[in-house]
């Protein structure tokens, strides 16, 4: 179907039948329609050859792993110790592996894995790598991308002061962090080589649609300060600080006789509707995934991507009587909305794009590792975090118990401490982005919680049809805006932003550079 909708750009003269009835008719006036210029033709057959010699036809394939813990497990988010005795639901891997082949050429690839966490450790992602290449040889580890829904009822991921800012004290008893770390690396890794030696030729489409999920969580002040879910019932509430990304971007992957095997789909709102709570939970992904395989089918795989929203969130900001009012009238809990509108979204988008599909399309996958530079700590800043690291390490050395609440506290404050140190010396952040272009959409990931104005900048920006952004295809961290830094507040402090806004313009500038590389004119 693309490749006839570009035949039909070659503006070649239309060959009409001549009416005999006319007047003036001859031998020659016959054949004068069918006539066409040698020039006009040569172009044609080169353009034609053009075509068939670029079409690549996509190959697919899916899996799906289960990365529930072993309880009891100790939870990730919150600042206190929360111990999960209980699962609401299974915690899952969900894995699309792509390649593009001309003939017997591999072109190029890219596997996708979205995870029940709340972010991918470094570490973590290595150690994938690591595992798939060694049981697929001459796979090339950087073509897998992990992401994570960002849900605060997952395991805690990271136990090593050198790796991670935000650690707790787990009690004996509870399931290990290197447990986990050894059940995921298994189950993921035995997931990636399943869709990978599963993949063979299918199709895909692209579409979008709206649902109103997320609020902008942070709330801005007469007094020019902002509040990560401030109050929004006071006298000095001015405005919610940023924007609402309220679009729903999907991708559709169907298997050669038509089957949806399949999608994706892209929400600006982390999981964290039943964030507080004591269980492990996917939170609204896990209703939306059961009702799209209750139409669809119960092999169905979903991938779950988070578009940039580091200060967004499902929670309600204001009008919250109101909406608790439909609730109950509906019968219906907050989880059950949020899903049921992301389900609607995606199936109106199915419904709308399931006849346009794509076999032979250009994937192109780039992955790079840019610097970016530090959010610069001041003498003030490491003045006050030290105070703050001091009393939270005395609370616990006079109570050892006191740790399951400060513990968290202590080692966040202590990092700027040890970032300060390292800023004389080394001024800048490495981190790895992905964009991949798939026909006419744009994939690109970054590791952050990204806050919503670079999601738009990059979509705005871009020259792609539809473009996707993926946040937390990595180890996290707040990337918040300078207007965000201003008015300061939880997700905009330095204790939550290793890179700054100078960091997070040139994150923009290099992704859209990327995608301008894959597109030689604008076709959006």
């Amino acid at each position: 179907m693309q490749r006839l909708r570009s035949y039909r750009n070659l503006n070649l003269e239309i060959i009409q039948v001549p009416k005999f009835y006319s007047s003036g008719f001859t031998f020659q006036s016959l054949l004068k329609p069918f006539i066409i210029p040698f020039s006009t033709l040569l172009i044609a057959i080169t353009l034609c050859c053009a075509l068939n010699s670029s079409a690549s036809e996509i190959y697919i394939g899916k899996s799906e792993a289960n990365i529930s813990p072993t309880l009891p497990v100790a939870l990730m988010g919150q600042f206190n110790l929360r111990i999960a005795n209980t699962a609401a639901t299974p915690l899952t891997a969900n894995v699309v592996a792509l390649e593009s082949r001309e003939g017997a050429k591999s072109l190029d690839a890219v596997v996708f894995v979205s995870c029940d966490l709340v972010y991918i450790p470094t570490p973590l992602l290595s150690m994938i790598r690591m595992e798939v290449s060694k049981q697929l040889a001459g796979f090339d580890g950087n073509k897998i991308i992990l992401n994570a829904t960002h849900t605060h009822t997952a395991p805690v991921l990271e136990d090593n002061l050198d790796e991670s800012s935000f650690l707790y004290k787990i009690p004996v008893g509870v399931s290990p962090v290197s447990a986990y770390r050894a059940l995921f690396v298994k189950n993921v890794a035995d997931a990636i080589v399943k869709a990978w030696k599963s993949r063979s030729p299918g199709s895909v489409s692209w579409g979008l649609n709206r649902a109103a999920i997320p609020y902008n969580r942070r709330a801005s002040y007469a007094n020019n300060t902002t509040t990560m879910y401030g109050k929004t019932n006071v006298p000095e509430f001015r405005n919610l600080e940023g924007y609402e990304d309220h679009d729903i971007n999907s991708l559709f992957f169907w298997n050669k006789e038509g089957k949806l095997i399949a999608m994706s789909i892209d929400v600006a709102c982390p999981a964290q509707e039943v964030e507080g709570r004591s269980e492990v939970n996917a939170d609204y992904w896990h209703p939306v995934r059961m009702a799209l395989k209750e139409k669809f089918g119960d092999d169905l795989t979903v991938l779950s991507w988070i578009g940039a929203a580091g200060d967004q969130s499902p929670h309600i900001m204001y009008r919250k009587a109101a909406d608790e009012r439909m609730l109950k009238l509906s019968n219906k809990s907050r989880m059950d909305d949020i899903a049921e509108r992301v389900v609607a979204a995606v199936e109106e988008t199915y419904k709308t794009v399931k006849n346009d599909q794509y076999r032979n399309l250009q994937l192109v996958h780039k992955v790079e590792k840019i610097k970016l530079p530090v959010r610069i700590i001041t003498e003030k800043e490491y003045e006050e975090s030290k105070i703050v690291q001091d009393e939270a390490a005395a609370l616990i050395a006079k109570d050892p118990k006191a740790a399951d609440q400060h513990y968290a506290k202590m080692t966040w404050f202590g990092d700027v401490l040890k970032r300060f140190e390292k800023q004389k010396t080394n001024p800048d952040y490495e981190t790895e982005i992905h964009v991949l272009r798939i026909g006419d959409a744009v994939i690109c990931t970054n590791q952050f919680e990204l806050f919503t104005d670079y999601g738009i900048r990059i979509q705005a920006r871009s020259k792609a049809l539809q473009t996707f952004v993926i946040q937390l295809a990595g180890p996290g961290t707040y990337l918040a805006t300078e207007k965000a830094i201003r008015g300061g507040g939880y997700s905009a402090v330095c204790q939550s932003n290793i890179v700054g806004s100078e960091g997070g313009q040139i994150l923009v500038d290099r992704t859209v550079k990327l995608i301008d590389e894959m597109w030689a004119e604008k076709t959006n």
